[in-house]
């Protein structure tokens, strides 16, 4: 929700635009992706789909920080908040890929 009302905070520039539609693409797209791992057909499923969430997230990242430092907004500062939100959220996905993997691997050995 917050990355939509960004993206519709961007201007109607070549540059904007283009950002916008990276930044909605990539934004919206790690929430979908973890539904998609819930129900998931394998653990091997799952991870894969918890892996394309992250790397959605770090490209998100990526374009917030990009808009945050040109600025292709009016106040700039007001991105720190979801800035801070991506980086908790890649944590909590990462740790939760090598649990995955770690639980998968346990399953392997019995």
């Amino acid at each position: 929700m917050r990355i939509i009302k960004i993206v519709e905070q961007l201007p109607n520039t070549k540059a904007g635009n283009h950002v916008g539609g990276q930044l909605l693409r990539s934004g919206t797209s790690p929430y979908p992706n973890h539904g998609e791992a819930q129900a998931a057909e394998s653990p091997k499923d799952f991870i894969h789909k918890l892996r394309i969430s992250l790397k959605e997230l770090r490209e998100t990242q990526r374009w917030l920080k990009l808009v945050q430092r040109v600025p292709l907004i009016k106040k700039p500062e007001l991105l720190n908040d979801i800035l801070e939100e991506t980086e908790e959220l890649i944590k909590i996905f990462f740790t939760s890929i090598n649990t995955a993997v770690k639980k998968q691997k346990w399953s392997f050995k019995v």
